[in-house]
């Protein structure tokens, strides 16, 4: 019977070890779409006649001037990113990363099936990270380990 309950207990540490890498995975996740958003919103602040001119002529944002887009797009790929990246509001900044991914996808009719893919990879993972994600590495962890 000893040897059954060791058999067990070795099951189960075997079962949940992947469990302790979450927060890993957690971390490896904010940080690899906060940079793809990041780089996008400094590609956008790099050339901002650029900018302009693809969000009046070549992206059709609906119910917004192509200037006033150009620059919630840009400030929320920049300030999001930033809080992905430290863990702070992870939950807020996933969820207008979401969004934004999403209008981006809408806005832009010419995106080819790549592009699509693409788009639909980061609404998947921004969509974890905001459903699953608690971000233990992370300033909001540390925050509501002090605040309880």
């Amino acid at each position: 019977m000893k040897r059954l309950a060791c058999l067990a207990k070795f099951y189960y540490n075997a079962a949940h070890w992947p469990e302790y890498l979450a927060p890993l995975m957690d971390l490896g996740l904010r940080l690899y779409l906060a940079n793809v958003f990041m780089k996008s919103g400094l590609t956008k602040i790099k050339s901002w006649d650029s900018t302009l001119y693809l969000f009046s002529d070549v992206y059709n944002v609906p119910l917004l001037p192509p200037e006033i887009a150009a620059l919630m797009a840009t400030s929320a790929e920049l300030g999001l990113s930033t809080l992905m990246i430290l863990g702070l509001f992870g939950r807020f900044a996933a969820a207008g990363l979401f969004i934004l991914n999403l209008v981006a996808v809408i806005s832009y009719a010419d995106l080819s099936e790549a592009g699509i893919n693409q788009h639909l990879s980061w609404g998947i993972l921004l969509g974890v990270m905001l459903i699953l994600s608690r971000g233990n590495w992370s300033i909001d962890a540390w925050i509501e380990k002090r605040l309880k």
